[in-house]
Formats: C-alpha cells, sequence, structure tokens
C-alpha cells in the first residue's frame, strides 16, 4: 500500500458540506492516511475566516475588552458544523476552555491555533481517525525558530504509532510548551513535514483552485493549467507571485523527493497539478512552463567608466544598501553599468539618502533611477535547451510596441527576467504568454 498525506485548506473546511465533502476524498481511497486540516475559511465573499476571529478575540482580551460577541460567532459555527455532521462529539467544554484561557491572557499563537484543533477534532471525529496534537512533535526552540530535523525525528516516532491520523495545521510547541505558528498559510507547512516524517508517497494539498495555471487568471482569460512543473520553476514563479501553495512548504517535501499534487475539491476527480523533484525528466517542447510577475520596483543604474577594474564597486554599492537595510532582487551589469533592482516596500523613503551615499561612496559618472516598474519571470526548464527562445520573448515585446527596461537571466537558464513600466505590465504578460502558447 502506497501512503498519501491530505492537506485540505480553509476553502476547502468551511462549513459542514464542504468538510463532509473532504471525508468523502478521504475515503475514496485508501492510501490517504494522514490529514492535515487547516480552520474554516470564507463560506462567503462577506463571511470572516475563523482564524480572524480568534485573532480579534485575543486583541480584545489583550485590551481588558470583553470579546463574547466574537467568540460566539466562533462556537455557534463549530456547535452547526457538529450538528450537521450528526457527530455525537461533545465540543461545548472543549470552546468553555478555549474561551476561559483567551480571557485568562493566552498568547496570540494559541488563541490563532485552535481555529485548527477544533477542526481536527471534528474532522478525526468524521472520519474514525486518531486525532494527534502537533503541539507535541512539532518542535521550535526557545527563540520561535522551527526545529526540521528534531521535528522529523519526533513526527515518524508519533504516528508511526498511529496507521491513520489527523493532524492539525499550522503550529507546533516550544521547550516550556508553549504554542507558536507558522505564518499565516502555515497548514501546507504542517502537511509537508508529515509528508517527509512518514516518507509519503504523496503530498496532496486540497484547495478550491484547479491547480497552477500558466499565467495570471485576472490577466490572461482561461490560461492553460500546469499539468507537472519542478519545485525550481514553482519558486521562481512563486517568487513572482504566482502563489498557490506557502513558499516554505516546498522545503521538506523538496528534500524528501516527494512530488506534490494540488487538487481541487470542488471538482476531485481533475488531476490538478503534479511538482515533481527537479531531476525529473522533461520534453523539450519549445513552450514556457509559466509566466508570472509583480509590480513596485525601482531600478538604479550606476554607470562608471572602468567599472569592471575598479577592486570591489560592487561590493560598496551593495554595502550602502546594507547599511540603510535594504535587500536587493536582481544584479543585472555590463562592463561599466550595474543596475540594482529594489523593491519599492523595501526603500519607502530612503532614495534620496541611498542616492547621497552611492553618489559619496563610488563617485559614479551618473545614477538613473527608474521607478513604478514591473518584473516579469519567463519559466520553464527545457527553455536551455531550445533554441530561439529568447527571440520568441522579446519579438513579442517587440510587436507590442513594449520597451524593456532590464534584462536579467540566472545562470541556470531556468528563466527570463525583463523589467517593464508598470503601467505596460498586462501587456506584456499577455504578449509573453501568447507568443509561446496557442
Amino acid at each position: 500500500m502506497s501512503l498519501k498525506v491530505a492537506k485540505f485548506g480553509g476553502s476547502s473546511l468551511a462549513d459542514a458540506g464542504m468538510i463532509d465533502r473532504a471525508a468523502c476524498i478521504v475515503r475514496s481511497d485508501p492510501d490517504r492516511r494522514y490529514i492535515v486540516p487547516s480552520a474554516p475559511g470564507k463560506r462567503h465573499a462577506d463571511d470572516r475566516k475563523i482564524t480572524d476571529l480568534l485573532y480579534l478575540c485575543h486583541a480584545a482580551a489583550a485590551q481588558k475588552v470583553g470579546f463574547e460577541e466574537t467568540f460566539g460567532l466562533i462556537r455557534d459555527r463549530y456547535l452547526q458544523i457538529v450538528k450537521l455532521l450528526e457527530l455525537k462529539l461533545e465540543l461545548e467544554s472543549v470552546l468553555d476552555d478555549i474561551h476561559r484561557q483567551i480571557a485568562d491572557g493566552a498568547s496570540s499563537a494559541f488563541t490563532a491555533s485552535r481555529g485548527e484543533y477544533l477542526n481536527g477534532l471534528i474532522l478525526a471525529d468524521l472520519l474514525g481517525f486518531a486525532f494527534v496534537d502537533p503541539a507535541g512533535m512539532i518542535i521550535f526552540d526557545e527563540h520561535g525558530r522551527f526545529q526540521p530535523e528534531q521535528t522529523n525525528v519526533a513526527v515518524a516516532r508519533a504516528l508511526g504509532e498511529h496507521p491513520r491520523a489527523v493532524i492539525p495545521g499550522f503550529y507546533g510547541s516550544g521547550p516550556d510548551g508553549a504554542i507558536h505558528t507558522f505564518s499565516r498559510g502555515g497548514s501546507d507547512i504542517t502537511g509537508a513535514i508529515v509528508a517527509r516524517a512518514t516518507e509519503a508517497d504523496v503530498y496532496e494539498n486540497w484547495t478550491d483552485v484547479p491547480g497552477l495555471l500558466m499565467a495570471d487568471p485576472r490577466i490572461i482569460d482561461q490560461p492553460h493549467p500546469i499539468d507537472k512543473i519542478t519545485y525550481r520553476e514553482l519558486r521562481e514563479l512563486a517568487y513572482m507571485g504566482a502563489n498557490v501553495l506557502h513558499d516554505e512548504a516546498i522545503f521538506p517535501v523538496r528534500k524528501a523527493g516527494i512530488p506534490v499534487n494540488i487538487r481541487n475539491t470542488h471538482n476531485p476527480d481533475q488531476p490538478g497539478s503534479v511538482i515533481v523533484p527537479d531531476d525529473y525528466p522533461i520534453a523539450h517542447t519549445g513552450t514556457i512552463t509559466g509566466v508570472a510577475g509583480r509590480k513596485n520596483f525601482t531600478i538604479l543604474t550606476i554607470e562608471k567608466a572602468l567599472m569592471n577594474s575598479t577592486l570591489g564597486f560592487g561590493r560598496r554599492l551593495l554595502n550602502v544598501l546594507e547599511v540603510h537595510g535594504i535587500s536587493f532582487e536582481h544584479l543585472p551589469s555590463g562592463i561599466d553599468t550595474m543596475s540594482v533592482v529594489i523593491s519599492d516596500d523595501q526603500l519607502n523613503d530612503k532614495l534620496q539618502s541611498v542616492l547621497d551615499d552611492i553618489e559619496n561612496e563610488l563617485h559614479p559618472d551618473s545614477v538613473e533611477v527608474s521607478p513604478e516598474m514591473a518584473l516579469i519571470a519567463t519559466v520553464g526548464r527545457g527553455m536551455s535547451h531550445t533554441p530561439g527562445m529568447a527571440a520568441r520573448l522579446f519579438n513579442a515585446l517587440a510587436e507590442a510596441s513594449i520597451n524593456v527596461g532590464m534584462i536579467d537571466q540566472g545562470s541556470s537558464e531556468l528563466n527570463i527576467i525583463v523589467g517593464v513600466e508598470a503601467d505596460v505590465f498586462e501587456t506584456a504578460v499577455k504578449a509573453i504568454y501568447h507568443a509561446f502558447v496557442e
């Protein structure tokens, strides 16, 4: 028998009907043995996520303000789920205890984690699986830093006692037993941790989308789905904003070489997208894996004659940024020029002081500032093996009358990144997409 770990997102567990559908998906395949639930998400556009309500309760308690009404929404929602699923699970006392602990000053992490905890109890009871609290096996140190190797050993040991189990996502605990959480969306990470520790054959991530798409559907009408994508390709696309899976969830399964299958709970018969190890064989089809991008960048282009023979020029430039607490995105260069691409949320109001320090430290011939830029990444593992890929991309942009302000290609030749003015971003994405996808 093979082994699958299935993580269900909040949109897939928003109400009793969705939870029942998730349970049917689990029962339909006996290989689905370890289940990781998120807290209930929104049931409709005007609804509130359970986690958001829990944060509101904590904020009110911290200010010594009553939170009965907000907690009442949480209580009623869970009790309704239990009732509609016709479970005999006694949840009233558990809810009472959570309310008391919040009122007594429980941490923000503990409070927020109770959404997954309660959903885990419900799903375990519905499936007849063991309930395993991750607080006893997902380990953080005294500074709140996740400990992956200790966790891997602890999870393998704990789940080795249970052939089937439900493990709530999002949280673990420190040496003193205090609850710590991952960042929002961290149930993805829990699922990956469980998949690695149990040496799963597949990590299924069930959500409300049909999988990964070759482009943003807000820009491209009905973009083609991505059947298979490597971890490296996904990392490049996710960095540019194509987010379906939590970034940190990639690393535990990537290390173990476990495929990730992104599936749609609304259409469980569809195969979805599979994220495969980087050495997975590819067909050189002459197309791309995907195109994605982001706005709100500034490009600084520094020019200085004989830059290439000026010892330490690049180091001194980056030191200026470091002194100002600024990280950079890309660093394309020529023999006498060097460009630094900086996200606007890093630059904030520091631009003039950075320019002053560049002038004082490097004495450049000129510095050109290009604000309101967008970066677009065209990603594909077969690009480096297919002649004419770059030519097709730049011809498409030229035919759309789009000026390219920056070009950067990584040494792996996995992607080509271009910088364009933000007001032609969508037009550029469309031009690139349609140049490769008929």
